[in-house]
Order: C-alpha cells, then structure tokens, then sequence
C-alpha cells in the first residue's frame, strides 16, 4: 500500500474526526483554568497528549474487535477485517499513541505524568467493557470525561471543582450518545453475546436511559457555567440543549435513518459551537 493510502486508512482507523467531541472541552477547561489563555506551548502539549490517548485507545480498540468486526456487516468494510492495513500498522498506532501521551503529560507537569498511566489503562480498558457490562457506554463516556480534569491539572497542576462538573457532563453526554449509535448494532450486539445496553434492555429503555444521561449532561453544563460565569458558556448551554433535543427527535426506536446526524453532525456542532461561544466571550472581555 502507498504511503498516502495507508496514511487515510489509518485516520480512518482511528476516526481521526471524532477528536471534535472531546478536544473542544479539553480547551474550555484549560481556558478557564488559565482565566483567559494559557501559554501555546500547554495548549500544544495538551492537545498532543488527548490526541496521543485517543488514537491509542481506538486503534487498541479495533484490534481487540478485530474478529468481531469481521462477522458484523457493518464493520467488515473496515480496514483491518477487510485487509486493507495489517495488525502490525494498528500495534504501531498504539504505540505512538502511547508515547505521545505520556510526552505532552511529561512536559506539562508532575501530576499529569503521574496520572498518565491511570488515563492509558483506562481508554484501553473500554475496549473489554462491552463483553460484561451493558453500561460499557459509561466507560467510554469517562474516558471522554477526563480531558476538562486532564487540561485543568495541565494549567493549574490540582484539582477544582468547575473541571470536575464538567467532566461529569461530557461523561453523560458521550454516555448518552454512544447508546444512541450502538441502537444499529443491537442484533448483533445480542446474538454476539455482547452487552450493549440496547442488546441488554431493549431499544426502548435504552433511549430512555441515554435520555436521562442527556438531562445529566445539560445539568452538568450549566453547573459549569453557573461556577465559571461566562455569558459565553450560557450561551453555549442553550445550544447544546436545543441540539440535545434535537438529537433525540431524530432517532427512535424505529427511525435510525438519521442516526449519522444524530451522532456526528449534532454532537460535533455542539461541542465546537461551545468551545467558540466561550472564546469569543473571553476575547471579548480581553
């Protein structure tokens, strides 16, 4: 395979894209923390440690699912159940990952390198979750969660409460909408013996649950804008609730034809469209 090619398989792999959800709340939290910008260089360094764990952990992932993707019709297009990269390629993704990690956490301070092998153990652990526990949604959801804590300890070096009901936030909302998306596999999920929460509850309850983790969510949002308080993260509220229900009037138990909307469009918007409410609030006040 040419260099090019593997290169946008490899992207692919890892889902390069979805670095959207979680990075944006990464950076609101370094902000805050900083109570306007941190340096560029604890910018970088934190960015290169979130994108460092995330490709780790999704590259881990699909070599974990590998078998299991090859036998669901709708992962088998992948790129290594339908051959188009080796395992070996995905090992060297989750070591680079790995080690970008635990570079940007050693270069940021003390704390973060101390705390970097816990948040490794834990991304990649998830990949397991879903084979005995039908809230593996959760353990994703954290793993997402973590970066508000992570880019704060990154600026302040100790704990706060404000990154903290932040986190609890991106956890229920990440939580919320992988319920949502796994809905597409829950035949699947149910006779692979899979513990997805719709393979274990039902489409059904499942969407109530994932409901109820975006009410928790919308909670945990204002709570942090309630304890920062920027009228930019107000704002920001607002439109992650009109997004929230928006998300949840597309997708039912029998409509999942604008599940791709529900998960990537809604949820992308919402966390950049927060972060970017919150920056102009802070250059306003500049």
């Amino acid at each position: 395979m040419r260099a090019g090619a593997a290169v946008r398989e490899g992207v692919e792999l890892v889902k390069f894209a979805h670095t959207i959800f979680a990075l944006p709340f990464a950076l609101i939290a370094a902000i805050a923390a900083a109570d306007r910008f941190p340096r560029w260089s604890v910018l970088g360094w934190i960015v290169l440690a979130m994108a460092g764990a995330r490709t780790a952990a999704m590259a881990f992932n699909r070599l974990v699912d590998h078998a299991i993707d090859a036998r669901n019709p709708r992962t088998a297009s992948r790129a290594l159940p339908a051959g188009r990269l080796r395992r070996p390629f995905a090992w060297t993704l989750v070591v680079w990952g790995s080690a970008a990690l635990f570079v940007g956490a050693w270069r940021l301070n003390s704390l973060c390198l101390a705390l970097a092998p816990f948040a490794l153990a834990w991304v990649l652990g998830y990949s397991y979750s879903k084979r005995f526990m039908p809230l593996s949604h959760l353990w994703l959801g954290l793993g997402l969660g973590i970066a508000p804590v992570a880019a704060w300890l990154a600026v302040r070096g100790s704990f706060a409460w404000p990154p903290l009901v932040l986190s609890l936030a991106v956890t229920a909302w990440v939580a919320g909408f992988d319920i949502l998306y796994s809905l597409q596999d829950e035949a699947f999920d149910r006779s692979a013996g899979l513990r997805s929460l719709p393979a274990a509850v039902g489409s059904e309850r499942a969407i109530a649950v994932a409901r109820t983790f975006h009410v928790v969510a919308a909670l945990g949002f204002a709570g942090f804008a309630a304890l920062i308080g920027a009228w930019g993260l107000w704002a920001g509220v607002a439109a992650a609730v009109g997004l929230l229900v928006w998300q949840h009037a597309l997708v039912g138990p029998q409509r999942l034809e604008h599940l791709g909307t529900a998960f990537f469009t809604a949820n992308g918007v919402l966390s950049v469209l927060m972060f970017t409410l919150y920056l102009l609030d802070i250059m306003v006040r500049a």
